[in-house]
């Protein structure tokens, strides 16, 4: 069986993509950046727009039955890997307990200036023995 999760962007159907796509155990996030309701959040912060990154795969995740716990391994690409720090401490603040693998490359660009930071997720779910690391905290 398979769940498709949208986000409500326009370019889903226009792409042909889901937010995040549930088949068995599995949970696949697409590439997620700091955009809310179609604007860009946390300009000039690669630091803040990892965190909105990963709020969003979050919400993602939780729509499929799934939670940040489940996490297996993450894409992050940055537009400058001199920001790897910032994205890096923000990656690590959600994943330090979890440790999914993770790759951080340096791509040309993203689908626009304004972001820094884009991140793709996949996630195993498995039986719940540990709560989901906190997200409000900086």
């Amino acid at each position: 069986m398979r769940q498709n999760v949208g986000s409500g962007s326009p370019w889903e159907s226009e792409v042909g993509y889901s937010r995040a796509v549930r088949v068995g155990d599995g949970v696949h996030v697409a590439g997620t950046t700091a955009v809310r309701d179609g604007v860009a959040q946390a300009p000039g912060d690669p630091y803040g727009q990892t965190r909105v990154a990963l709020e969003i795969i979050a919400a993602a995740l939780t729509e499929c039955g799934a939670s940040l716990s489940d996490v297996v391994r993450t894409r992050i690409y940055v537009t400058d890997m001199a920001h790897w720090a910032e994205v890096g401490r923000a990656h690590g603040e959600v994943f330090g307990d979890i440790r999914p693998a993770a790759t951080m490359v340096q791509v040309a660009a993203l689908i626009s200036p304004d972001l820094l930071v884009e991140i793709e997720a996949d996630a195993v779910v498995t039986p719940r023995d540990t709560p989901d690391p906190d997200l409000t905290r900086p």
